[in-house]
């Protein structure tokens, strides 16, 4: 089976949208297309041709270029049922159990509410593929803004449930900042540590972090590490459940 190829196209200050190339069938998504402009450009470059745009969440950033690259692409838009009434341009809403068919591609869909009550990824296990959204950055996690901490703490745990070597596609580049976050609470933590260089590196060359692996970050990220004591006792929390210490973590990124 071909092989995806994965564009990486930085917008705004900080986001990244990615066009997703099925070649055996000439295909090709957009993830959350911030603005349309720069999609449109760069797969014409490609010589690829868009005929869908997956989003992950409702959030401005995610979806603003759908309804343009719809009218310029007649491509079908793919999104979280849970916020269909928020997704621009929808036509196929989706959540955890289905199914998305990129020509000879396949993605699994997962409902990750916790940034948004819709947010859903997408995991393409052949090609070890996750696109997230915001639920889960490199080092850290989007901010909850809709759900619980019991809900996102879940969410986060179904995405630490695939393979280690799943490229984590996130939609921003706010690993330096995250590191720095990660460092106070989880200093003697020597995967952290040996991530920071490698992220320090990678800036210094003006190269982005994204996508990070996530056998990495189960090690590193402290947000998908709530159930682990060590943590739990940094943050002077070690009898309180997961929940309760994911609870603490994302309030201290939130103050940070």
């Amino acid at each position: 089976m071909a092989r995806l190829v994965i564009d990486q196209i930085p917008v705004l200050s900080d986001n990244y949208i990615y066009l997703v190339h099925e070649p055996e069938t000439d295909r090709t998504a957009v993830v959350d297309p911030a603005e349309a402009e720069p999609v449109l450009q760069r797969a014409e470059a490609m010589g690829w041709r868009i005929t869908h745009i997956l989003n992950t969440h409702h959030h401005g950033d995610h979806v603003g270029g759908n309804l343009e690259i719809k009218a310029r692409t007649g491509c079908t838009i793919i999104g979280p049922r849970a916020d269909a009434d928020r997704i621009p341009g929808l036509d196929e809403a989706v959540g955890t159990g289905d199914t998305v068919r990129l020509g000879a591609a396949t993605a699994a869909v997962f409902d990750v509410p916790g940034h948004t009550r819709g947010h859903i990824a997408y995991h393409f296990a052949d090609d070890s593929a996750l696109f997230c959204g915001d639920t889960l950055f490199s080092l850290g996690c989007g901010r909850m803004f809709e759900g619980t901490p019991p809900q996102f703490w879940t969410s986060l745990q179904t995405l630490r449930a695939l393979p280690d070597g799943t490229r984590v596609f996130c939609a921003h580049e706010y690993t330096e900042s995250n590191l720095r976050f990660a460092l106070s609470i989880d200093p003697d933590n020597e995967a952290l540590k040996a991530r920071g260089r490698e992220v320090e590196r990678l800036r210094a060359a003006g190269l982005p972090t994204v996508p990070s692996i996530l056998a990495e970050e189960k090690q590193a990220n402290p947000f998908l590490r709530a159930d682990d004591p060590t943590l739990a006792a940094h943050l002077g929390l070690p009898a309180a459940s997961p929940e309760a210490v994911f609870a603490e973590v994302r309030g201290r990124k939130d103050r940070f």
